[in-house]
């Protein structure tokens, strides 16, 4: 039985097959052109889709809006850079920046989750500012000029290797990277786990009623966000030589809102598309004009005003549709089918 969160699911799995397939075409462009600043410019656009994907995964799917997110990218940052200017390695980075991310979203995932809405919201808002401020205090780590001299590795795959410098090569590495963490994102969602998620943000009261905890569902979820934060986070140094405490200023979390918001709430890969044209337009609307945040201001207010849904929101039920009439379910719409929060997800909003 294919319900709507099952059917929306494979909508954006094919939203993301069309992203990884324009996205390596433009690589080969680009590596054939010689091109190093679009090449570095979509890689950044990547590491942020990352930061946004955990956003999505909290607010759209839980229902939680975290104003500080980017705690967990700087962390995540931060412990690559140290690990990787002690030992140059790829994937000791990674799994220090796993293992620090997961630690620090457990601790502020039992100080945020003890409240509820714009509570919820405000607390991890000011954890991130708590945390920004005090490695923005401390020598050890560069204070506020950050640490400069991340060295460029080779990232190795048993007999071969990729280097970080080479722009189509660590733009593929980090593509693979983020896919890898929507894939799992996306598995995730699509179990009973998915279910209780959105059932708790359909309706958080009646979910104990079904058997299902929604303190250790909400934690669990809070946890995934950190770490997919904390790995997309490590990636950063790795392409820019440097941290800085500006990473887990509210600018760096309201940007991923603003990302989730354009590219579509709920939908998982919206918040890649989203950061992709966020960066994207920053950049080319900043070397025309200084006050390239007014346009994106304006963009932002126009998304929420006429498009709510996002541009995801917009082209995937389409996809939906094409879906089912190849699974001979032409007869029914999405609206039609199964009710998509599932059996216990429906139960809950009853």
């Amino acid at each position: 039985m294919v319900d709507r969160l099952t059917l929306s699911m494979r909508a954006s799995h094919v939203l993301a097959l069309a992203l990884v397939l324009v996205a390596l075409a433009l690589a080969i462009i680009g590596a054939a052109a010689g091109d190093t600043f679009y090449l570095r410019l979509g890689t950044e656009a990547l590491i942020f889709a990352g930061l946004a994907l955990s956003v999505d995964l909290l607010l759209g799917f839980s229902g939680a809006l975290s104003l500080g997110q980017a705690l967990y990218f700087g962390i995540g940052a931060y412990t690559s850079t140290v690990v990787l200017m002690k030992v140059p390695s790829f994937w000791l980075a990674m799994g220090a920046a796993f293992a620090t991310s997961f630690v620090a979203s457990v601790i502020g995932g039992l100080i945020a989750n003890r409240v509820r809405g714009v509570y919820f919201a405000l607390i991890t808002f000011g954890m991130a500012q708590v945390v920004a401020k005090i490695v923005y205090n401390t020598r050890e780590l560069g204070a506020s000029d950050g640490m400069i001299g991340v060295p460029v590795i080779d990232i190795g795959f048993g007999p071969f290797s990729v280097s970080a410098g080479s722009p189509a090569g660590f733009f593929v590495i980090v593509l693979a990277t983020i896919m890898i963490l929507y894939g799992i994102t996306a598995y995730l969602l699509d179990t009973p786990f998915g279910r209780v998620l959105t059932a708790i943000k359909a309706n958080e009261k009646r979910v104990p009623f079904l058997g299902y905890s929604v303190r250790q569902a909400r934690m669990a979820c809070y946890i995934l966000a950190g770490v997919i934060a904390g790995l997309s986070g490590a990636l950063y140094p790795m392409l820019r030589g440097f941290v800085s405490p500006e990473l887990m200023f509210f600018m760096t979390s309201g940007n991923a809102v603003i990302s989730v918001i354009l590219g579509g709430v709920g939908t998982l890969i919206g918040a890649v598309y989203g950061s992709i044209l966020l960066v994207v337009l920053k950049s080319f609307i900043g070397s025309w004009t200084e006050h390239h945040l007014i346009v994106i201001g304006l963009l932002f207010i126009a998304s929420v005003m006429f498009m709510p849904k996002g541009i995801i929101g917009l082209v995937r039920p389409l996809i939906e549709r094409m879906l089912l009439r190849r699974n001979g379910l032409a007869a029914k719409t999405p609206t039609d089918i199964e009710p998509g929060l599932s059996p216990t997800a429906e139960g809950a909003r009853q």
